[in-house]
Order: structure tokens, then sequence, then C-alpha cells
């Protein structure tokens, strides 16, 4: 029995692809199928074969992600990481989490790797920390009102019944929202096909993806795409639901005619969302918060592969001048002493001699490198320590480090 962990060729995308799904036991249509492997970086997808088949598998996109001050900054998504029942506790994930961050680290590209998590417990002893949240809500809109800005009746909705057919504009509308919020993903060529998938399966009863654009003087401002499930109750009282896929708007008149649009739809007192931002500005467009039924999951997982660079590649709320103490269990070339010299106009970060302010490690950078989480609630976790206390440096990281906007992660990969 002989294994090999290795770079994928062309000619066995098919047989890995098939292990991947496999292992989340989900099929997919041809169509899937076909946007999957144009998106499939090989150069960057490994697998595990054992006597020539592939028995686990991982891969890396190429990104580039927003960061506080809106730089778009390299990024490795790691992706597709299964393992067959048969090969678990094997240390199998652990080999190729270390093949993918030393390939990540020697090309010196990317100062940051990310992933979604089937299983959030896996990811933290590899170093990834929880960087952004979601939220999720089911809004009773036959008892919410909701109070849009100024300007929404001004904004002129299109409804449009194959979104495929306006990707090109709804793109152009995201293209631009890229650089306004930390985390958020600028999509290469091909990415698009992915946010209209539709597959039947999927739907639970409802029907096909539906796409309204919000427009102003001939300019697209704004889309929503979204689905309706019929419901009905035994008295024959409507029961529907809308279900919202996406939203993005340019200014807050198309973002309110559109969120008034979705209130608004017939036969359907309900809107469900989600993996929408925590900080969405309909909860105070609302005229009752309780019945929105809310609730925030886990978005996306961050880790530094680099230090030194990825917090220099971000801007700071306030001037900070604070020494990190890091502790890296995984990729040993990040431990030691960094001082990071930062403000709103840029940063420095740079391996020290001085003796550290905060003691922490990879994990808690990578929650904290967004701005949406606090330096000092993690240090009443007692997972940041600040050592001399008498310098008021947590304070000082604490807030310079958080972001106006909350991070957000517009959809998986």
């Amino acid at each position: 029995m002989t294994t090999d962990l290795r770079q994928v060729h062309p000619s066995e995308w098919d047989s890995w692809y098939g292990k991947l799904l496999s292992a989340f036991a989900e099929p997919e249509t041809p169509e899937e199928r076909a946007v999957s492997r144009d998106l499939t970086e090989l150069d960057r997808t490994l697998g595990l074969w054992e006597d020539g088949d592939p028995v686990a598998t991982a891969g890396l996109f190429s990104f580039r992600m927003t960061v506080p001050g809106g730089a778009a900054v390299p990024t490795a998504g790691v992706t597709m990481v299964s393992v067959a029942p048969t090969h678990r506790r094997r240390g199998v994930l652990r080999s190729m989490m270390r093949r993918q961050l030393d390939d990540v680290r020697a090309a010196g590209a990317e100062p940051l790797a990310a992933l979604t998590a089937s299983e959030p417990a896996i990811y933290s002893r590899f170093g990834y920390g929880l960087a952004t949240r979601e939220l999720l809500a089911d809004i009773d809109t036959s008892r919410v009102a909701l109070t849009v800005p100024e300007g929404a009746d001004a904004v002129r909705l299109r409804l449009v019944e194959d979104p495929a057919s306006v990707l090109d504009v709804c793109e152009s509308v995201y293209a631009r929202v890229v650089p306004t919020r930390p985390g958020m993903l600028a999509r290469r060529p091909g990415w698009e096909h992915r946010m209209v998938l539709d597959p039947e399966r999927k739907r639970e009863g409802a029907a096909p993806l539906r796409c309204v654009l919000a427009e102003r003087d001939g300019e697209t401002v704004g889309y929503a795409r979204y689905a309706v499930k019929p419901g009905w109750s035994d008295r024959e009282v409507p029961r529907g639901a809308v279900l919202l896929r996406d939203l993005e708007a340019l200014d807050e008149a198309a973002y309110g005619a559109l969120w008034r649009f979705l209130f608004d739809i017939d036969l359907a007192p309900s809107l469900r969302l989600d993996g929408r931002p925590v900080d969405d500005p309909w909860q105070h467009m609302v005229s009752d918060i309780r019945r929105c039924g809310m609730f925030t999951n886990d978005g996306l997982f961050l880790r530094p592969v680099d230090v030194g660079a990825a917090l220099a590649a971000r801007t700071y709320a306030a001037p900070v001048d604070v020494v990190f103490g890091v502790e890296d269990g995984f990729c040993a070339w990040n431990t030691g002493r960094w001082r990071l010299s930062g403000d709103p106009k840029g940063a420095v970060c740079e391996r020290t001699r001085d003796p550290a302010d905060l003691t922490l490690s990879v994990r808690e950078l990578g929650e904290v490198y967004l701005g949406g989480t606090s330096l000092s609630a993690l240090a009443r976790a007692g997972r940041v320590r600040e050592e001399r206390p008498e310098r008021g440096a947590l304070r000082e990281a604490a807030v310079a480090f958080l972001s106006e906007t909350a991070p957000w992660l517009p959809h998986g990969f």
C-alpha cells in the first residue's frame, strides 16, 4: 500500500471531485459540477492518493479580501477539504494543512489564509480564528413595518425572471461595494456564475430564483436575488416565505427600496435571510425587532500566514504602538515578538527584541484582524494576556483594531 500527497492532474479531477462529494454526501447537477471545475485552481489543488485512488482532498482559491482601510489583500482561500471515513485519525488532515501553509509561505504572495468550516472546532488547532459572524433572521412582515430612507421612492425596481441574464450589472454593483466592508472578496471571473446556481434539490419547495434590480437615471444601483416559497394554512391563509439569497446596494435609498419590495411581496408574510452582516441597517428600519427572529452564526475563519505582512497590510482606527508576543504552534516562523506601529493612514510591523505588551496566539490575531472582535473581550476570556498593564497597551490596541463597519463574508467558497 503506497500513499502520495500531491497536486491533482487535470485528468484526475473527476475522481478527485467525486471523492469530495462522497465525503459530504451531497450530489451535484452537471451545471454545478461544471462551475466547480471551472473555478478549481489545479495548481493549488491537492489529493492524497492510496494505490491510485483519492482518499483525501484539499484546495486553495486565490482571493483578494478587503481589510480595514479598504485595501484588497491577497488571501489563500482554503476549500474542498475532505478525508475519507476509512482514513480519519491518521494525521491526513494535518498533513494537508501543513502542505498548504508551507506552499503559501514559500510563494510569499498571500499573508493571510481563510476558510469556512463545516465543523468549526476542527481548524483552531491550525491557527484559524473566527473573524466574521453572520446574521440570520425570519421576519414576520405581516406584523413588522419598515421605514425606508429618504429617496427610496425615486428608485425604479425592475423584476428579472432569469438572474443569469443580468449578471454583468449585478457584478458591477458588487465590485463597487467590496472595498467598503472588511471580509468581502473581490470575485474573479467565473465566480459570478456560482451566485445564480439554483438546483431544484436546494429549493426546499420554493419557486426558481428571481432578481430585482434597483435603477436610477438608467444606472443599476442595487439588486436582490430571492425566491418565494408558497404555503397555506388549513384555512387557506397565506403562509408563504420570501427567501433572500443576496442583496447589495450603492446607497441608502436603493437599499431601502429593495428591502421594502421584499417586505411587500404578496402571499408571503415571512422574510427569511441567511448570512447577512451583523450590522445590516434594516435592523434600524423595522418597527418591532422582537418579531424578526434573529440569531448569529460563524462566518469566516482567518489566520495570518506572515504576521508582519498581515498586520502591516491594514490600517488602524487610532494610533497604536504595541509589541505582541505571538505564539504559533503550527507555523513556527510566526512565533516571536512583533512591534506594530500604525494609524488610519498605514502601518509597519516588524520583529523586535523589546518586551511584549500583549501575549496571544496567532488564532487570536486572526479573530481580531478584520475588526469584528475586541482584543479586550478576548483578554477577559483569558485568551490575551496584558504583560504590563500600566502601559495601557490592551486598551490602545483594542480601540485601534476595531472596524467602523462589521466584517462580513458575503458567500462561502
